[in-house]
């Protein structure tokens, strides 16, 4: 979204790959994933956009990718606040969202995606399973892996010893959190024009809107545990 006036960027949205084809899959069984199915991975406007631009953008951008095919697309809000780790102790750097955004363009919710568990970093980011299994298998972008882990203060890798044994400890001394997360609201948009969107299958059933989010509430307490060093 570029802004008239100024000629700035004031929005911005990105249609992306998910980890795993089953994301698209699932709720699109009929649609190639990747061409015909897409995720909705980032939505970003500046406080300067009208309160109405979120969906107006949205509406826009998925008429720009029914030309090129899109057919359906998967949307995630994220309902779990996540806290930054400071010398001053836990600040709130994201509050949880319940899909707000996707609701007030029609979406179909269709409920929690799985739950799982997460390592949370003192940062607020996600160490995210794949990222791990690049780390210790040794494949590519594992590098990337250990500079993240050591900007946050992990200790570098002894000579020799195989990163499966290395990252617990690296972990253990950031300060890593185990965090149950209960998944994320799903929401699915058909895309394309009446006739295109009554062609597209949706395999899951339709829920009520949620209506209420995860309180901000104190810092990581009972549903978070720090990362223990293993036992020498």
């Amino acid at each position: 979204m570029i802004d008239r006036d100024t000629g700035g960027l004031c929005g911005l949205i990105v249609l992306g790959i998910p980890m795993h084809s089953a994301v698209l899959t699932g709720p699109f069984p009929l649609l190639e994933p990747y061409r015909q199915s897409l995720e909705l991975s980032r939505v970003t406007l500046l406080d300067t956009v009208a309160p109405n631009g979120e969906s107006w953008f949205i509406t826009q951008a998925l008429r720009r990718a029914a030309e090129f095919g899109v057919r359906g697309v998967v949307a995630f809000a994220d309902p779990v606040p996540r806290w930054r780790e400071t010398p001053h102790g836990w600040v709130l750097v994201k509050p949880g969202h319940i899909g707000v955004l996707y609701q007030a363009c029609s979406a179909l919710y269709t409920g929690l995606a799985t739950p799982r568990t997460l390592i949370m970093l003192p940062d607020a980011t996600v160490l995210t399973a794949r990222a791990a299994a690049k780390l210790t298998a040794g494949e590519r972008g594992a590098r990337g892996v250990t500079a993240r882990l050591l900007a946050l203060g992990a200790p570098p890798p002894p000579p020799g010893q195989h990163p499966a044994a290395w990252l617990p400890h690296a972990l253990a001394e950031i300060g890593a959190i185990r965090l149950r997360h209960p998944g994320n609201h799903r929401y699915l948009i058909k895309v394309g024009g009446p006739r295109q969107r009554r062609k597209t299958v949706i395999a899951y059933a339709g829920r009520p809107y949620p209506s209420t989010t995860t309180p901000p509430g104190a810092a990581p307490g009972s549903s978070t545990r720090r990362i223990a060093r293993p036992r020498p």
